[in-house]
């Protein structure tokens, strides 16, 4: 921009003086601008391999115009001149058109039809004032018509190039864009200027217009240089404006037509404005669509595994329901993973995630061709079938044989619950509620029997080798499931805390006699061994996998309230509810028993021992609930008393 400040400030100055020497000294300086804006667009593209095609074709368009000065102003050849400027537009196209597919980024094809409706918008409105103009000035031989109007055109064609890229890329993100822009927008004016005082004959070499060209180009030039901004996201402000301003532009000048006549070149283009923004109307319905569409499937869709979810199952029964009847049924089972939560607890979240799309996967191949799978929440499963004239219960059977999958320290089962509709469920509310009440009669049942089975055998074990304690976890069972169900928990938790009960004490079968049978007080490291039997029995237990629960209860059986137990230190309600239980019911039955080393203690005086230790070793609560449902219940249950020498030490008081 200094350079023409400087051609221009001697012309000035030195113009009355020298007339014929200014002028050229400025067409000299002129060529030599379009050279310089050329060189700079070649040592750009030298510099960035990326975009050296485009500055490439940038200099040769410079070098064409500069050449074609050169022919104008010097050697006075306007033909060669006008052929040469032609010709430079399509390098200056093809630059303009490779910069913006490499600036575009990811550029979506809505985002190319706005670009390319705001092209439209502004060659058409160029063509509506300045190729009007220069059509109205035109005369002469039809070559000369035509290359005269072809600047123009050519003009506007780069200009709509330019508008397209400041579409998709975004004012904010043009960076380069903002040196090309206002060149091209120069050139256009300048040209048209030219054409008509060309035509009119009132065309002053050396003028103001003079200025225009070398200052477009240089302008060229400098954008080659600008730091190339970074490609951001094509939905900005200027593409959501374009579309409405193009549709404008282009019904502005079809309305004008009727009042003054528009060429056609302008209405041309307007109409395929318009066209091109129906078309873009168009693939936006069906973008919506596809959107919509998606959405749906995937509100309906368990991202996991790929099945259907609940609302997905809700729906298929809505729909499917009005249309069963005897002849074609229809079966809705619900599954519940057995194991599940201890896989996870061993192996971790992602493993767990594994296997949930593992056996998903099982079960939709399973039930192909008669009904469809859902996973409806966590480890819970379902399938709604189809089984026409064929026996349900095959397919319901092969269906659960999916869920079921083992390795090396695991094993995953089902429980299920199913429900024949319209025969069983007569409504959607109705169906849902019984299955999920017999898959829930079957989970429970087969967890508790695998369960009492391992605990019978361990409770066998223990009895075997001393009656006494037998005699005495079995009262303790009674009254600790009587306490855990007075505190509301659930069946299943009821039935974990009397299994504990049952087994707290198995440990000792690993403490020696001499120190189970010591008729005096327990040195230290006796009672090491003695408080080392929770942890024992946990290993105990653990052993079988349907008594995992229980195991944990029973490590945790002489934990104190006030953080003083064993093994784990571990404090109030950071201590198992079914723990904490468990200690107060033994360490009552432990008080109302004679043993070796003191007789028994009455009743009232437990309880007030109760009382006196709540806060302490025993949770308030629980002490509240055990006296509650003591002196509730009727008749109270006969406590054995121990004979002989042989009695073991069970109290918690006692053991500290």
């Amino acid at each position: 921009m200094t350079a023409i400040v400087v051609l221009y400030g001697f012309d000035l100055v030195f113009r009355p003086l020298a007339p014929e020497v200014s002028l050229r000294w400025q067409q000299f300086a002129s060529c030599s601008i379009f050279f310089g804006a050329a060189a700079l667009c070649v040592a750009r593209g030298r510099e960035s391999r990326e975009e050296r095609l485009a500055w490439s074709s940038f200099a040769l368009a410079m070098v064409l115009w500069g050449v074609a000065s050169v022919y104008y102003f010097v050697l006075f050849v306007p033909s060669v001149g006008d052929a040469l400027w032609l010709a430079a537009y399509v390098p200056a196209s093809a630059a303009l058109f490779t910069l913006l597919s490499r600036h575009a980024g990811s550029a979506g094809r809505g985002v190319w039809i706005d670009a390319l409706v705001g092209g439209l918008g502004v060659a058409a409105a160029g063509a509506a004032v300045a190729f009007q103009i220069a059509l109205n000035h035109t005369k002469g031989t039809a070559l000369g018509t035509a290359i005269r109007l072809a600047i123009p055109v050519g003009d506007l064609a780069l200009l709509a190039l330019v508008a397209a890229a400041i579409t998709v890329i975004g004012w904010r993100g043009c960076g380069v864009w903002r040196w090309i822009a206002p060149a091209f927008g120069i050139f256009a004016v300048i040209d048209s200027i030219y054409v008509v005082e060309a035509v009119t004959g009132t065309y002053t070499p050396g003028g103001i217009l003079d200025v225009g060209w070398p200052t477009a180009v240089l302008l060229v030039g400098i954008a080659a240089w600008q730091t190339p901004a970074r490609v951001r996201p094509p939905v900005q402000m200027v593409t959501r404006a374009v579309l409405p301003a193009g549709g404008l532009v282009a019904l502005a000048l079809l309305v004008a037509d009727h009042f003054v006549s528009v060429n056609l070149l302008a209405l041309g283009l307007a109409t395929i404005s318009l066209c091109t923004i129906l078309l873009r109307l168009y693939l936006t319905v069906q973008d919506n669509t596809r959107l919509l569409a998606h959405s749906r499937r995937e509100a309906m869709t368990d991202s996991l595994t790929g099945l259907g979810n609940r609302r997905a199952l809700m729906d298929a029964l809505k729909l499917q329901m009005p249309t069963a009847d005897d002849a074609r049924p229809l079966v809705l089972v619900l599954f519940d993973l057995d194991g599940f939560k201890n896989y996870n607890d061993s192996f971790g979240h992602p493993a767990g995630d594994a296997l949930l799309a593992q056996v998903a996967h099982n079960l939709a191949l399973s039930v192909i061709g008669r009904g469809a799978a859902y996973r409806i929440g966590g480890d819970e499963f379902c399938a709604l079938l189809r089984p026409g004239h064929e026996v349900a219960q095959p397919i319901i059977e092969a269906a659960a044989a999916a869920l079921t999958v083992g390795g090396k320290g695991f094993t995953i089962g089902c429980s299920y619950g199913s429900v024949v509709m319209p025969r069983e469920g007569h409504g959607l509310e109705h169906a849902l509620q019984l299955a999920d009440q017999r898959m829930y009669v079957a989970k429970r049942g087969g967890r508790t029997s695998a369960g009492r089975q391992s605990s019978d055998v361990l409770l066998r074990a223990m009895t075997e080798r001393d009656h006494e304690l037998g005699l005495h976890v079995r009262e303790v069972a009674v009254m600790a499931k009587a306490v855990a169900a007075r505190l509301g928990l659930t069946s299943l938790d009821v039935e974990h805390v009397g299994q504990a009960a049952e087994l707290h004490d198995i440990g000792k079968v690993a403490i020696p006699d001499a120190i189970l049978y010591k008729p005096g007080p327990l040195d230290e490291r006796e009672w090491k061994f003695m408080r080392g039997h929770t942890v024992i029995g946990e290993r105990i237990i653990a052993a079988a996998p349907a008594l995992h629960d229980v195991a944990t209860l029973v490590r945790s059986s002489h934990e104190r309230f006030d953080g003083a137990g064993y093994p784990d230190g571990l404090r109030g309600t950071d201590i198992p509810l079914g723990a904490r239980i468990l200690a107060i019911c033994d360490s009552f039955t432990a008080m109302i028993t004679d043993r070796s080393y003191r007789p028994a203690m009455d009743v009232t005086h437990a309880i007030i021992e109760l009382r006196r230790c709540a806060g302490t070793q025993f949770d308030p609560m629980v002490v509240g609930a055990f006296c509650t449902e003591w002196a509730q219940r009727t008749p109270r249950p006969t406590i054995p008393t121990a004979a002989g020498d042989k009695t073991i030490r069970h109290s918690t008081l006692a053991n500290g």
